[in-house]
C-alpha cells in the first residue's frame, strides 16, 4: 500500500473521453509525444486495477492516459461510478473531455465514411444525439474541455502541450550528427548542413588521419577566416532557429552536418554546435556516424 501511495503522489493520470469524432485519437497522439503511456478503449472498471499494476511495472508508468468512450458500450456506464470511487480513495486524476459541434462531427463522419458507434445502422445525427445525452453526466466531471470545432491540428497540439506538457516529456531533445556524404545522407535528419566548403585537413599529411575533435585539427579548421565567418553566422542561425522548434512543440530535432568523409570538418562543426547548445541548457546528444569508417589514428 505504501508503494501505491507513493506512486499516486508522483503520478499523473489523465482520462480522455468525449464525443466520437471530436479528436480524442489525435489528442492521445500528442500526449504520447509528451511521454504519456496511453491505453485506448479501456473499460472503466479496469482503470483502478491498471493503475495498481503499473506501480509494480519496471520503470513505473507514472504518466498515464486512459481513453474511455462509448465504444466500450455497456461498460461505459461504469465510468461515473469508477470516478466516484477514485475520488473516495483520494486518487488524483484529471479528465479531458473532447467535444465538437454536432454539424462538425457529422461532417467529419461523412468525410471519413465511418459508422458512428451509437448509430451503426441509422443516421449519423441519431448517433450524435444519443451519445451527447449519454455523456452528460461524465462531461460535468471534466477537468478540462476542448472544443475542436474550429481548431487546426497545430492548435490542438498547443492546447495539449499547455495543459499536460509539464515534465520531462515537454523537453525537446536535439541530436547533433556528423556524417560523410560519400556514405549517404542520414534519413532522419530535420536539417542538413554541408560544410565541404571549409578547409580540408585531409590534404595536410600530419592531420589526415586525425579526427576533427583532435585539438590541432580543430585549430587548423578554425584558424581560417572562412571558418570564423561561418561559425559566427551559424551561431546566430542556431540561436534563432532552435527556440522556434521548441515553441512549435517539436519533440526531437536532428541536425546533421556533412563533409566528404565525415571525419574532419563535419566532426569539428558538430562538436561546435553540440557545445553551443549544451551551454544554453538544451537536452542534446552528439554522434559521429561515419568517423570510424575512415582510417583514423587519433580521435
Amino acid at each position: 500500500m505504501e508503494d501505491i501511495k507513493e506512486f499516486a503522489d508522483k503520478s499523473r493520470i489523465i482520462i480522455v473521453t468525449g464525443m466520437s469524432g471530436s479528436g480524442k485519437t489525435q489528442a492521445c497522439r500528442y500526449l504520447e509525444d509528451l511521454g504519456y503511456f496511453c491505453v485506448d478503449n479501456l473499460p472503466p472498471v479496469f482503470i483502478p486495477k491498471f493503475v495498481e499494476l503499473c506501480t509494480h511495472a519496471k520503470g513505473h508508468f507514472n504518466k498515464m492516459v486512459f481513453v474511455v468512450d462509448t465504444r466500450s458500450r455497456d461498460f461505459f456506464d461504469d465510468l461515473v461510478q469508477v470516478l466516484d470511487d477514485m475520488d473516495k480513495a483520494n486518487q488524483d486524476y484529471e479528465m479531458l473531455f473532447m467535444d465538437a459541434s454536432d454539424d462538425v462531427i457529422i461532417r467529419r463522419y461523412k468525410e471519413t465514411r465511418r459508422r458512428h458507434p451509437m448509430a451503426p445502422s441509422t443516421r449519423i445525427s441519431d448517433g450524435v444525439f444519443k451519445e451527447r445525452k449519454r455523456l452528460e453526466g461524465v462531461r460535468s466531471k471534466a477537468t478540462y474541455v476542448i472544443d475542436t470545432s474550429n481548431l487546426a491540428r497545430a492548435e490542438l497540439r498547443d492546447k495539449i502541450h499547455l495543459l499536460f506538457g509539464k515534465g520531462d516529456g515537454d523537453i525537446m531533445t536535439i541530436a547533433v550528427l556528423s556524417f560523410g556524404f560519400k556514405f549517404g545522407m542520414p534519413l532522419d535528419a530535420d536539417m542538413v548542413l554541408d560544410v565541404r566548403f571549409l578547409p580540408n585537413p585531409f590534404y595536410v599529411q600530419e592531420l589526415r588521419h586525425k579526427s576533427g575533435s583532435v585539438p590541432e585539427v580543430a585549430a587548423y579548421i578554425e584558424g581560417k577566416t572562412v571558418t570564423q565567418d561561418y561559425l559566427r553566422r551559424l551561431d546566430s542561425f542556431i540561436d534563432f532557429l532552435v527556440p522556434q522548434y521548441v515553441r512549435e512543440g517539436k519533440s526531437q530535432l536532428v541536425i546533421a552536418i556533412g563533409c566528404t568523409g565525415g571525419m574532419h570538418r563535419s566532426v569539428f562543426v558538430a562538436k561546435h554546435i553540440y557545445e553551443l547548445l549544451s551551454k544554453k541548457g538544451y537536452a542534446v546528444n552528439l554522434e559521429h556516424r561515419d568517423l570510424m569508417k575512415n582510417e583514423v589514428w587519433e580521435v
